[in-house]
């Protein structure tokens, strides 16, 4: 499992980032002090570095610096500092991308398996995210359980069952509210939203449910 360390002194936002990529299979480390941080790097060099710009101990600059004196592992600066010298400088001690606060948690994923790819490393694939029992109908993401309503189970379990089909909105219908006469495509919609809410509550960042315009939902790993 690639590591990433997040050096962050916002125990918010380092544990709402850090949620991010668990979810999304990172092993995931916190810092809140630059020097700490530099310490451990030092020990054992991770996947990838999230460096906020302002820390105490050791600011984002400098512990950049520090650490592409011996290492080429890549860094993602973040902060709320937007001025362009921070942005260029950060660049130029060997920074490998820049986000500025507030920032999207998913955003950040994204780029961060951007930068995994680009240099060699592997991201993980959440393939082993979801568990469904259907004899007992329980289903789990992370391990984390899903209380789910008997609707809401019947199309997880569905679409779940053909990962990358396209399940039009009448099929799903057919599937998962066979004893509803009056159901409609709206309420499909409001259960697939409610399906959402709860996966993303369990598991920050995983979003297998993706909706294909005028076709219905497909089930991504």
């Amino acid at each position: 499992m690639n590591t990433v360390y997040i050096v962050e002194d916002e125990p918010e936002l380092a544990a709402l980032v850090a949620d991010y990529l668990r979810a999304a299979g990172f092993d995931a480390t916190v810092f809140a002090d630059g020097l700490d941080a530099l310490s451990a790097i030092r020990a054992r060099v991770p996947a990838l570095v999230v460096l906020d710009l302002m820390l105490p101990g050791l600011d984002g600059l400098a512990l950049c610096r520090e650490v592409r004196a011996f290492s080429e592992v890549p860094i993602v600066m973040v902060t709320a500092r937007v001025e362009e010298i921070d942005r260029l400088l950060g660049l130029e001690l060997g920074a490998d991308d820049y986000l500025c606060k507030p920032f999207s948690p998913r955003e950040l994923v994204a780029r961060v398996k951007a930068i995994l790819r680009r240099s060699g490393a592997t991201a993980p694939a959440p393939a082993a995210a979801l568990a469904i029992d259907a004899a007992a109908r329980r289903a789990s993401v992370r391990g984390q359980a899903l209380e789910l309503t008997r609707t809401e189970f019947d199309l997880l379990a569905a679409l779940a069952a053909r990962p990358g089909q396209v399940f039009s909105r009448a099929r799903l219908l057919e599937l998962a509210c066979q004893d509803k006469l009056d159901a409609t495509d709206r309420a499909i919609d409001s259960h697939i939203k409610n399906l959402r809410r709860k996966i993303d509550a369990a598991a920050p960042g995983f979003e297998p449910i993706r909706s294909i315009y005028g076709l219905g939902y497909r089930f991504e790993y």
